[in-house]
C-alpha cells in the first residue's frame, strides 16, 4: 500500500496501520535521515494515548513507551551486536515493535524464525511524504 501524507494528513497513515497491522508485529521504517520516522512513531503513540515525549532512542537504543509500543534506533548496530546485547528477546513481548536503522539481514531472521515483519519505506516529498507499507 501507498499513502501520500503530509504531517496534517499523517493520522490517515496511523489509522491504515491501526487496521492493518496485527496486534503484535515488528516495523521496520526505512528512509534517510529526518525521513520522519521518529515523527511516525510519534504519531502512532499519540493515537495509542502514550503520554509523555516520544523521541529516537539514539543513544539508549530502545524506547518502551507502554501501550505495548516500543522503538529501537539500531543505527551503527550490526545483526550480531544486537543479538549479543540480548535485544533479540525483547520482540517476545506484545506489541508493535519500531525499528529505525534496522538491517536487512536482521529483517530476514526474523521473518525466517516466524515474527510477523512489515516494513515502511517512507520518501520525502515537497509538502508531503509517501509511505510505502509492506508485509
Amino acid at each position: 500500500m501507498e499513502i501520500e501524507a503530509s504531517l496534517d494528513s499523517l493520522h490517515n497513515v496511523v489509522a491504515y496501520l491501526q487496521d492493518t497491522l496485527p496486534e503484535d508485529a515488528i516495523i521496520f521504517l526505512h528512509g534517510d535521515l529526518a525521513a520522519g520516522k521518529t515523527t511516525l512513531t510519534q504519531a502512532v503513540a499519540k493515537a495509542r494515548g502514550v503520554e509523555g515525549e516520544v523521541t529516537s532512542p539514539t543513544f539508549s537504543i530502545q524506547h518502551c513507551y507502554g501501550k505495548g509500543l516500543y522503538h529501537y534506533d539500531l543505527y551503527r548496530l550490526e545483526h550480531e551486536e544486537f543479538m549479543q546485547m540480548g535485544l533479540f528477546e525483547e520482540f517476545e513481548k506484545p506489541g508493535w515493535h519500531f525499528v529505525e536503522w534496522g538491517s536487512e539481514s536482521l529483517k530476514a531472521f526474523l521473518e525466517e524464525v516466524g515474527y510477523d515483519v512489515w516494513t515502511v519505506e517512507i520518501e520525502p516529498n515537497k509538502e508531503s511524504r509517501t509511505y510505502r507499507i509492506e508485509n
